[in-house]
This record gives C-alpha cells, structure tokens and sequence, in this order.
C-alpha cells in the first residue's frame, strides 16, 4: 500500500488528509471497513491519540461511520454534511452530479431572473462583476447567490447555497489555479457578463442558454483540474 509517512506537525490533521486522499484515489472504497486504529499507526507511523483525534473528525465530517464492535466503515458523500462547516472534497463523480443539479436548477433560475429581475438586482450584479478579478471564488458564489435571489424563490436560494457549500473547497483551489491563465479568467468574466446582459434585458430564454454554457465550460475545467491532479 502506497503512503506517506507522517511529520510530527498537525499530526492527526495529517492522518486525515492522508485517508481522505486514499478514499479519493479508490484505495479506500464507500463501505470499506478501514484498519484497526492499531494497523493505522503502523500504517502511517503516528501515535494512537493521533489516528483516534483524525476518527473522530472524519466522523465528525460525515466521512466515516464508527460502529462499536464493529470498526470504521467509510460513508458515502452525505448530502446532510453539507450543512455543517466543514464538507469533504467531493470526489469526481460527486462533482458530476453536483453540476447536473446546477444545470437543471441555475439554467431555470437565471431565466426565472430575467424575467423578475429589479433595477436594483442588476445594480448589484454588475457591481459584483466589476471586483470579481480580484474576489475569485468569492466573486463567483456572490454573482450565483444574486442571480438565485433575483428569482425570488427563498427554496431555490438555499438549494444554491446548499450546493455551495459542498463546493466550497474545491472551487476555491479551482479558482486559484485558473488565476494562473489570464485567457481562461477573461473567459469566465465574459461568460459572467453574458448572463447579466440577458437577464437586464429581460430575455429569459438567452439567460438560461447563457447559464447553461457557462456552467458546461466550468464544468469541463474543473474535471480537468481534478484528473490533473490525481
């Protein structure tokens, strides 16, 4: 079994990236029972408080299931973990079908927009759009968040705001990666700006097909980032 050894810092924060980095890799699969707390300190060569903190936070997180007498089994992605503060990095499959959500709920809310939409809304849309180089991820998840609240459907914005949260993580590294390629910034800030323009002219129909190529091109960006990186 391919892993790391484990340095004396933030040991058992260590033990967690470690085992989540092998549920992502396919070396630990949804129901697995992991090894005994035992064969993990042999494993990763740490101390037995270090692997018992890193359970408890991965149980904490929604990763794993401690079952008394049993063991520890790994859980699958929650949807209930993405209401507490801290989600673990979906996997690849996981952002797949988090974006097929946000293509059926954001094409339908950005079409909803443009027809709802107040001068006010559009004020703050491209206020939002004129930092969003410098914001980042912060920019994006305000401009989405503004769209959904246009919409005018308090359901809809915590939909949006639940898949967020689940998001979180990995489009906030997404984001500064792609920082690195000014073309594939400039793209995204086009595409951003697309979108305002249907929804401030009230056109519902190019607002969803605006939305819906926006998402698409993120999409393939970001599964490319992840294959890159595993």
């Amino acid at each position: 079994m391919d892993v790391e050894r484990i340095s004396n810092k933030k040991v058992s924060d260590s033990v967690v990236e470690q085992i989540e980095k092998m549920i992502e890799s396919g070396t630990f699969a949804i129901g697995d029972k992991l090894p005994s707390v035992r064969e993990l300190c042999d494993l990763f060569g740490v101390g037995r408080s270090a692997v018992r903190d890193a359970l408890t936070t991965l149980k904490g997180k929604g990763t794993v299931d401690v079952r008394r007498g049993e063991g520890t089994f790994i859980c699958g992605f929650d949807s209930a973990s993405l209401f507490k503060s801290q989600v673990m990095l979906p996997s690849l499959k996981d952002i797949n079908e988090l974006f097929q959500v946000r293509k059926m709920l954001e094409t339908g809310i950005a079409e909803v927009a443009a027809l709802n939409r107040s001068d006010e809304v559009v004020s703050e849309l491209e206020e939002i759009l004129s930092l969003q180089t410098e914001a980042g991820w912060g920019s994006d998840y305000n401009f989405h968040m503004a769209i959904a609240k246009a919409a005018g459907n308090d359901i809809l914005i915590q939909l949006i705001e639940f898949i967020s949260a689940a998001m979180k993580k990995v489009m906030s590294e997404f984001y500064k990666k792609i920082e690195e390629d000014p073309e594939t910034v400039a793209e995204i800030e086009h595409q951003h700006q697309r979108i305002l323009q249907a929804i401030k002219a009230r056109e519902p129909q190019t607002a969803r097909r605006e939305m819906m190529d926006h998402l698409s091109f993120v999409e393939e960006l970001l599964r490319g980032s992840i294959l890159e990186s595993a």
